[in-house]
């Protein structure tokens, strides 16, 4: 094992890091946090990698690898096919904002064991085991440039952190389920029009663009780019709502 130097506060930020991740991580059982190492375990879980630099209070990198099972039930969600880099792009922020205000950028979906190499290269990644038991079910890898405060002597082999509470018991989830806690971005379309570059390039402050949509016609409500919902603008306080008129059923999209 390639044991970074790092001292005990250190380790303490890395062991909070990867829980913050892991209390926001789609997972089909419940995990816990094992033992911060240098080097990449083995073997590695079978799924996916979503990495992402981050940049602010800490610069940095950020590897989270999940479980096929996640990967799957994206790709075969009834919403259509959902980014990966978005369902896990909640545990990367919580990692890297355990080092403060950051800014971390969109993300990129690889190989775990690509992803986990390419941080390893460089030098003084930790990584952190997300297990179910003596299982790897998904993991947690994180490099600063440079870590805070002073390095000390290296941690012994191991490094014996105290052992991190188990969460609490739940059954397995899988499929659809398994998505109940993914964050999606939703939107709600008005109409649309279609305009020349000329038109575009002639819009000025006041301008009216006509839509395709009557007066009093419903407005859409989107998924991931899916219409899911119909309904009628309402006003909340000083906001726009959307109160739901009429649910779209997969496959009536276009109806």
């Amino acid at each position: 094992m390639t044991s970074p130097t790092l001292a005990d506060a250190q380790l303490d930020l890395v062991r909070a890091a990867a829980r913050a991740a892991l209390a926001v991580l789609p997972t089909s059982e419940a995990l816990q946090a094992d033992e911060p190492r240098g080097d990449t375990p083995q073997p590695l879980p079978r799924g996916q990698a979503v990495t992402a630099r981050f940049t602010g209070s800490a610069t940095g990198e950020v590897v989270v690898v999940v479980g096929q099972d996640l990967a799957d039930a994206l790709r075969e969600s009834p919403l259509g096919e959902l980014d990966l880099t978005t369902a896990v792009r909640p545990a990367l922020e919580a990692a890297a904002g355990t080092f403060g205000p950051v800014v971390l950028d969109p993300g990129l979906a690889m190989e775990p064991s690509v992803a986990l190499s390419a941080l390893t290269a460089k030098g003084n990644a930790v990584l952190v085991p997300l297990t179910d038991g003596a299982e790897i079910r998904a993991l947690v890898a994180l490099r600063l440039e440079p870590w805070p405060g002073e390095p000390s002597a290296p941690a012994p082999a191991g490094w014996s952190p105290a052992p991190t509470p188990p969460k609490a018991a739940s059954a397995p989830r899988g499929g659809l389920e398994l998505l109940h806690d993914v964050e999606m971005e939703v939107s709600a379309e008005l109409g649309r029009t279609r305009m020349s570059v000329r038109e575009l390039l002639s819009l000025t402050p006041g301008a009216i663009i006509e839509l395709d949509r009557g007066a009093g016609t419903p407005a859409d409500l989107l998924v991931n780019g899916r219409l899911i919902a119909r309904g009628e603008v309402v006003v909340i306080d000083e906001n726009f709502g959307l109160r739901i008129t009429e649910l779209v059923a997969p496959g009536n999209e276009h109806a």
